[in-house]
């Protein structure tokens, strides 16, 4: 492979954009429908709308960008497509923002896994939440999911004994927190 190859496979690391809502919709539904077969009811998967979430994250980001906020959304790019999405802000405790950090999302591309844009969005967040002076890091994660708790686990993050149900089509899912220390994250 030539150097001008390897420079355009790079992986590139950037706030999302309006022009960027139909990919991390494709990026959310198909992470949904491919993760979650099994702990979510298939017919919810199955009615996830790809039209749908894009115009409800345009509505989101412009709202974001109007008012301001303190969500931060980050797309992975590779050779032009966006491949992934995170996002993180304050942590949430129901209505009330703590001085924690939180990841609310992180998705890569069906295809894309094991290629190390997830690892590039969770360093950027980590980093980006650490500069901001965050000292944790929280994040919840279906329980059934053993896949992304081993990647969250491998990244330093450990569950912290919370859970807590959500309901999808009538059925309680069960998701677990899980919690990293910030202190080397602002130099990674």
């Amino acid at each position: 492979m030539d150097d001008r190859r390897a420079r355009s496979d790079r992986l590139r690391i950037r706030e999302m954009t309006l022009a960027d809502c139909r990919s991390v919709a494709e990026i959310r539904i198909g992470g949904w429908q491919s993760a979650y077969v099994g702990m979510i009811p298939q017919a919810y998967l199955d009615r996830l709308d790809v039209d749908a979430d894009a115009e409800r994250r345009r509505g989101y980001l412009e709202k974001l960008e109007k008012d301001g906020g303190e969500a931060v959304n980050l797309v992975a790019e590779r050779s032009g497509e966006v491949v992934g999405w995170a996002c993180h802000g304050p942590y949430r405790e129901g209505e009330v923002r703590t001085e924690d950090a939180e990841l609310y999302a992180l998705y890569v591309r069906p295809g894309h896994f094991s290629a190390g844009v997830g690892r590039a969005l969770l360093q950027e967040s980590a980093r980006r939440c650490a500069t901001a002076g965050h000292e944790r890091m929280l994040l919840w994660v279906l329980q059934e999911n053993a896949r992304a708790r081993r990647f969250y686990e491998g990244h330093g993050f450990a569950p912290d004994g919370a859970e807590e149900p959500f309901e999808v089509d009538g059925v309680m899912v069960p998701e677990v927190r899980y919690v990293r220390a910030l202190r080397d994250a602002a130099s990674s």
